[in-house]
């Protein structure tokens, strides 16, 4: 074999200044770490953690790393103790150990299966590339019956001649993230994500882009709620070598990664950064001066957890589902991903509303007006620009008035004096028919009224015209005129008090002129539809 040049991602490892973050973290360097290289710790539950260390262990034998002289790197184990120690050091696994490189191991949440970073060595062979080098590559392995890990297996994107590694899954399980040096990386190393399938089959890699990747490295990712942890020497606010940065993950869309600065970071080389979001304690490692060794483990505590403020506009309208209209006073609330009220609004006299929201979370607003069946839509903003969104909301089909079931429409207006269809009022009727079609069993009276102004007789013929008209363009539709009858009732039928004699303004005598559309066989009708009016 020619002369082993092994490019340890992890080994290659910069930092955005964050100011005040020194209160944030009280940092411990562990007793578990050696005079050689430990790093990269992983939970593997709640009170066991998993790390690589090139330490001597008599039970295995150390073979020297030509790069270092150190012996390669293997898994280890150990119990978390209440001060983040991390006690009885003993060997992972001799399955996944090999005599080459093994770290940065992922597991998912049922302990199934792992994934883990290895030189490119499977089934006893090792691979190089067209130079000669034995890279690193990714692996995923299951729990055996017996326990033990099984069935070692590479991924499908890797490949002899780029290294992948440094894998870690989000919360949900169905990505992986990992880092690679692949043609068409923005820098020497970036992150990448795949789909993982329902049936743990893994999808092809995805570069996470310009906003988390560099011209120069970036490595050691980790998920923690909705927040991605990584190391980075390509950033221009970086305090030297490898530095410890998080970003916003939402959906699809990635925050601008901003610095944990000191004490996390330092001059040195500072990665691996892993918190458990629940009791924000965690691990990181580094090679700054005062460690026992190469690199080292370091415990923290994270108080209080890390806010990464961002703030922009959700922008919306209100429009009729149907018709797409514009609807204006429409209430629209505004709540956060748990159903906490944050802010409400009216819609303007041209539907639009907005809100001022904090990026990379997920937010449900919820639009009432009367007459409307509530709409409810979730949206997540981003750490992008400000948000448009639609609101759609319908009108409820049927509402119930003075005892009667009706068809829920907007008022129908004439002309005065006339009875001839406008545009507007078919824009209302279509409503109806639309109604009608969908529920075929209905019958329906079409009912015209008018206020008490004007001559009874006059009255009584006028609405009788403009019931008829209205009932007229239903039928023009399609519908069967055995299903929808015309009635006038003049002034017989006022809602008010305003009847001849008694002064009222334009709007109170405006509530008696109406044409109403009520179903006349609503005992049977519920028979089948049960909630319609109820």
């Amino acid at each position: 074999m020619k002369t082993q040049k092994i490019l340890l991602l992890l080994l290659v490892f910069s930092m955005t200044l964050v100011h005040g973050q020194a209160e944030r973290y009280s940092i411990k360097n562990i007793d578990a770490n050696t005079i050689y290289s430990d790093f990269g710790v992983s939970f593997y539950n709640e009170t066991t953690a998993v790390f690589a260390s090139s330490r001597k262990d008599k039970t295995i034998l150390n073979r020297v790393w030509v790069n270092n002289k150190q012996p390669f790197l293997q898994l280890y184990k150990g119990e978390i103790g209440e001060n983040g120690e991390i006690n009885n050091v003993k060997l992972f696994s001799k399955k996944l150990n090999t005599k080459f490189h093994e770290s940065n191991v992922s597991f998912t949440k049922d302990l199934k299966t792992v994934y883990f970073s290895r030189n490119n060595y499977l089934n006893r062979k090792i691979k190089e590339d067209s130079e000669g080098m034995v890279l690193i590559q990714l692996y995923h392995a299951e729990v055996g019956e017996d326990g033990e890990w099984t069935n070692v297996q590479p991924m499908p994107f890797n490949s002899d001649n780029y290294q992948t590694g440094h894998p870690t899954l989000s919360t949900d399980e169905k990505t992986l993230y990992f880092i690679s040096d692949m043609p068409g990386s923005f820098g020497k190393t970036d992150i990448y994500k795949a789909d993982i399938g329902p049936n743990g089959d893994i999808g092809d890699p995805i570069n996470m882009g310009s906003t988390i990747n560099t011209a120069e490295r970036e490595m050691f990712t980790s998920i923690s709620g909705g927040e991605m942890y990584f190391s980075s020497d390509g950033r221009a606010d970086g305090l030297g070598g490898l530095d410890v940065y998080v970003s916003n993950l939402t959906g699809n869309e990635i925050s601008e990664p901003q610095n944990l600065g000191t004490p996390i970071n330092s001059e040195k080389d500072d990665f691996a950064f892993v918190v458990n979001h629940e009791t924000q304690r965690g691990y990181f490692s580094s090679n700054r001066e005062g460690g026992h060794g190469d690199d080292d483990i370091y415990t923290f505590v994270q108080e209080p957890p890390l806010v990464i403020e961002c703030n922009h506009y959700v922008k919306g309208s209100v429009t009729e589902e149907n018709t797409g209209l514009i609807i204006p006073e429409v209430l629209v609330v505004l709540y956060d991903n748990d159903g906490k009220e944050l802010d409400r609004i009216l819609s303007n006299a041209e539907g639009n509303f907005n809100f001022e929201v904090e990026c990379n979370k997920t937010y449900k607003i919820v639009g009432v007006k009367e007459g409307y069946s509530e709409s409810v839509m979730e949206f997540s903003s981003t750490d992008g620009e400000d948000l448009e969104v639609q609101l759609e909301i319908k009108l409820e089909e049927f509402i119930v008035e003075r005892g009667n079931c009706i068809v829920n429409i907007n008022p129908i207006y004439f002309d005065f004096d006339k009875s001839f269809i406008r545009a507007d009022a078919e824009i209302e009727l279509d409503k109806v028919v639309e109604v009608m079609k969908k529920y075929p069993e209905l019958i329906i009276e079409g009912g015209s009224h008018t206020d008490s102004r004007g001559p009874f007789k006059y009255n009584e013929g006028l609405s009788t015209r403009r019931a008829k008209s209205t009932v007229a363009y239903i039928l023009s539709k399609g519908i069967d005129s055995s299903r929808i009858t015309a009635k006038g009732y003049g002034e017989t039928q006022l809602v008010n008090n305003c009847v001849y004699g008694v002064k009222c303004s334009e709007e109170e005598h405006q509530l008696n002129r109406r044409t109403e559309f009520v179903i006349q066989n609503l005992d049977e009708i519920r028979k089948k539809y049960p909630e319609l009016c109820n």
